[in-house]
């Protein structure tokens, strides 16, 4: 499997803008609509990624935690569904329902939020503060398909803690690791 890096948007870079249908609700949700009063946290995620499928439990549990902290969750595919039809909308909302997802699932078909995001794999963080500027993109831990370390989340949970307790995020961010985006147009 092609290990691809985050392109780490620079931090402090405002969030961009969205309306996307949320695959588990059938609703055209914005990010206005989905943001945290606290935080937010962009994921761009897909089905078929053993990346994704590696920390799919930990992305749940960590929902379940942060949403009732005042973070917003909001999970993104963007992947072509043409090539990579294990990804479409419909198999996206089993997937939610299966992973007891408590953040809804949006489905990018036009992948221009992805661009917008300039997300390169997945899975892919992106961490907003409450005034939707970025704070930490990067991993959600050292754990990887194959590499025996237990999925934890630290690296993620760390931020948002230091952003809940109002504490300085180290700027110092690993970039997440996974599959590429399955761009349509080919890009790489």
């Amino acid at each position: 499997m092609a290990r691809t890096p985050s392109n780490m948007l620079p931090l402090g870079t405002l969030a961009p803008e969205f309306s996307l249908v949320d695959t588990t609700t059938d609703k055209t949700l914005n990010l206005q609509v989905l943001k945290g009063d606290n935080g937010t946290l962009v994921m761009f995620i897909c089905n078929h990624c053993p990346f994704v499928k590696h920390v799919n439990s930990e992305l749940a549990r960590l929902g379940r935690e942060y949403q009732k902290k005042g973070i917003g969750f909001i999970a993104i595919s963007s992947n072509d569904v043409v090539n990579y039809p294990d990804d479409a909308p419909h198999l996206m909302k089993e997937v939610a329902e299966q992973e007891d997802y408590t953040f809804p699932y949006l489905y990018d078909e036009t992948q221009e939020v992805a661009k917008a995001y300039d997300a390169a794999c997945t899975p892919d963080f992106f961490l907003f503060d409450g005034n939707l500027k970025l704070v930490y993109r990067g991993q959600l831990d050292d754990s990887r398909p194959g590499n025996g370390l237990p999925v934890t989340g630290n690296d993620l949970r760390n931020a948002m803690d230091a952003l809940l307790d109002g504490k300085p995020i180290d700027e110092d961010q690993k970039p997440s690791i996974g599959c590429n985006i399955k761009w349509a147009d080919n890009r790489q």
